[in-house]
């Protein structure tokens, strides 16, 4: 037994503590190359404390009570998103965060963790053996996720919608309900996002009466992609390129490089090494959580699981392959590598509730 709770130590911590660490000294010498940044080591030192902090805090309060309590989390987080419309600070033209001088808050990042608690509270406990079962499932599911997602689709912010309806569908996943839903939901998808492209290419100015220009920008972002038209990329790719194994002689300046573009940054600051690094660790991470979830016997804690394992794969996924030009900039930073405090905190939070299911 104590040879099993070791390894799950080792397994979950020893990779964090890796890109931890890696996150830190990319702070350190951005900061030295960019005075802009000067004070981002300090802070994401900050920010990694009180992500332990929090993870422990978990354990004290035990998950049990915040399952209890995760409608009312959840409607306190939906607030939240309404009030930073009104009184956010606005942020490469997105208003996402409450601005306390010292530091930031986005509500948006904490909404991944009070959605994920909410839906595996309140889904575990449906029925879904007949039709009338699996349709109400679905519909509730739906309806919890797309109630922030308005929200934030006004601020706006894309990647964070995205990530929402991942964790609903990992949340689905772990129940088996009939193919054809997901036949049907696979088909909607397509017609939705077909009806946007069509109108992107061929009517953009229906797509802008209906929803405003921040929205048409946002998709305009996501499509320069295809031709590769964007200065971040540029910048991202050209200190890539001009990096060796273990180092690069010439500082290339990245728009956004703490946050979005980190793995160019860290490319570019430690060599492709520090890349291998991550991908390693990143690969142990979801290795451990893959076998977890397939051997969690708690449909609440399984559907957790899931609904966490689909936004981590897909943030990582995300933000690599932005940095390399493969898939379009969305804005998502790299699980506790990218700067950003909530974010950090967020995830902690998720290992918390993980940790405490396997007795940590």
């Amino acid at each position: 037994m104590k040879t099993k709770k070791l390894g799950n130590y080792l397994f979950l911590f020893i990779p964090i503590i890796v890109l931890l660490i890696i996150s830190l000294i990319n702070m350190y010498i951005v900061g030295i190359n960019n005075t802009f940044y000067k004070s981002y080591f300090s802070k994401q030192l900050i920010w990694f404390i009180l992500g332990f902090l929090s993870m422990f805090l978990i354990k004290i309060i035990k998950p049990n009570i915040l399952y209890k309590y995760s409608k009312y989390f959840y409607y306190f987080n939906v607030l939240l998103l309404i009030l930073v419309l009104f009184i956010g600070k606005t942020v490469n033209g997105s208003r996402a965060w409450f601005d306390f001088h010292f530091f930031s808050f986005q509500p948006s990042e904490l909404m991944k963790f009070t959605l994920t608690l909410y839906l595996a509270q309140i889904l575990s406990d449906e029925h879904i053996h007949t039709f009338k079962g699996e349709l109400k499932f679905l519909l509730k599911a739906f309806f919890i996720t797309l109630i922030p997602s308005l929200f934030v689709f006004l601020e706006p912010d894309t990647g964070a919608i995205i990530i929402y309806f991942l964790i609903m569908l990992g949340t689905i996943l772990v129940f088996k309900i009939n193919k054809w839903w997901y036949i049907i939901i696979g088909l909607g998808l397509i017609l939705l996002l077909g009806s946007l492209g069509f109108a992107y290419y061929f009517n953009k100015d229906i797509l802008i009466k209906i929803f405003g220009t921040s929205f048409f920008y946002r998709i305009d972002r996501i499509l320069t992609f295809v031709n590769k038209d964007s200065f971040q990329l540029d910048r991202a790719l050209i200190a890539i390129g001009s990096s060796s194994l273990f180092s690069n002689n010439n500082f290339v300046y990245i728009p956004e490089a703490p946050t979005d573009f980190i793995i160019a940054l860290s490319i570019s600051n430690l060599g492709f090494i520090s890349f291998i690094v991550i991908l390693l660790a990143f690969l142990v991470l979801d290795i451990y959580f893959l076998y977890n979830l397939f051997d969690n016997k708690k449909v609440k804690d399984k559907m957790f699981l899931a609904g966490f394992l689909m936004m981590f794969l897909f943030a990582q996924l995300q933000n690599i392959g932005m940095n390399l030009g493969l898939f379009p900039i969305i804005g998502l930073p790299l699980p506790f590598v990218s700067y950003g405090g909530t974010n950090i905190i967020v995830y902690f939070l998720f290992l918390g509730i993980l940790a405490y299911q396997k007795k940590l």
